[in-house]
């Protein structure tokens, strides 16, 4: 089975989307058996709680349920899971401090690195402080770089 883990800064936004978005899309394509999908964050303020109720009514608009409770990423989690969904920039250079070798590091990536059309190095912003259009690109951006990765894997990965 292959695993997957989204990350931002306090798993209860950007992350949980991301994983509620790929459940989605699993479930859609009959492939919610082939991947396992988690979340977490790179820093732990938030550990045990739910994902933002502005996270999950944003996903609910887009028929996507958000779950699950808040966790800190751990240095195992590189052993764990074979792709690492850093969601911007600052979690990614988090993330790659984690790693202790060139094989954790290649499981780590930019969500955003396989939707098409984004920038290099672009990020998934952080709708914490801002209102529901905020959310709502937030899980427009995943949906596309969601359907994007699981192409990717399924060619990769061949299921």
């Amino acid at each position: 089975m292959l695993r997957l883990c989204f990350v931002c800064l306090g798993n209860i936004c950007r992350s949980p989307i991301g994983e509620g978005v790929m459940r989605h899309l699993l479930r859609e394509t009959g492939l919610d058996g082939a991947v396992e999908v988690d979340s977490a964050g790179t820093a732990g303020y938030h550990a045990g709680e739910r994902p933002d109720a502005r996270a999950r009514a944003a996903a609910r608009r887009f028929g996507v349920e958000v779950g699950g409770r808040a966790r800190q990423f751990e240095r195992a989690d590189f052993e764990r899971f074979d792709y690492v969904l850093a969601m911007d920039r600052t979690n990614f250079e988090d993330l790659s401090e984690l790693a202790l070798d060139v094989t954790a590091r290649k499981k780590l990536h930019l969500l955003r690195s396989f939707e098409p059309g984004a920038l290099p190095g672009a990020s998934v912003p952080d709708p914490y402080y801002g209102g529901d259009d905020d959310f709502d690109d937030v899980v427009r951006i995943c949906l596309t770089a969601c359907a994007a990765l699981l192409e990717q894997l399924r060619g990769e990965h061949r299921f």
